[in-house]
């Protein structure tokens, strides 16, 4: 799956102009508007497919939360990265608070979150919220050249790596290598492992079904 925006934007979140408006509804409007966000993060976190961010424009707020929980992002040189949050006197939401230290680091999660830090793209990356950085015109190549990739390899596979990783960020360590031992073993008597390895034995490649 590819996630990106149109324009100068990838995603700056709620807007706040929406959020004035609801007068003295604002807190039942934002928990509603929260918890559906939130859903969908799950969601993307959850599913087997690998989610990439080909983030065409400025990412902040909530839109930035929504770039660091995809599995892999790809950015245009002209994109900006901020929280911005505590700008409009709000905390962080949309997993931001579970992802941007995990990410970036203690130190430059709290200074992005209370400094509202503006960075580059080439900062973005540098500090780890991007894979790749490329020209925009060439943004949706890079992108697609990424997912034609993943296309070709096991869903299931990326299913439970996705999931391990999740759960190493969670768990101790040997809880996380319980769950690697029972994941890899049932998938490596599955259709997908047996031909992976076969594969690499028979030095082709895999033609995966799963």
């Amino acid at each position: 799956m590819v996630l990106t925006g149109t324009g100068r934007m990838f995603c700056v979140g709620g807007g706040l102009k929406d959020f004035a408006e609801q007068g003295d509804n604002i807190s039942s409007h934002l928990k509603l508007v929260t918890q559906l966000f939130h859903g969908a993060i799950s969601k993307f976190n959850r599913m087997a497919p690998p989610v990439i961010a080909a983030i065409n424009g400025t990412a902040a707020g909530g839109g930035l939360s929504l770039a660091l929980c995809t599995d892999l992002a790809v950015s245009v040189e002209s994109a900006k990265f901020t929280m911005a949050y505590t700008n409009a006197g709000l905390p962080l939401d949309g997993s931001a608070s579970f992802y941007l230290a995990k990410v970036v680091g203690m130190r430059r999660a709290k200074e992005m979150s209370l400094l509202n830090t503006v960075l580059t793209a080439q900062q973005a990356l540098d500090w780890g919220l991007v894979n790749k950085v490329v020209p925009d015109e060439e943004l949706m190549d890079a992108t697609m050249e990424m997912a034609h990739k993943l296309a070709q390899g096991s869903t299931k596979a990326y299913g439970e790596a996705k999931r391990l990783i999740l759960a190493g960020a969670t768990e101790g360590l040997e809880a996380a290598m319980e769950l690697e031992s029972r994941s890899i073993s049932e998938l490596a008597g599955g259709e997908d492992g047996r031909e992976g390895v076969a594969a690499f034995l028979e030095k082709r490649k895999p033609l995966f079904k799963h």
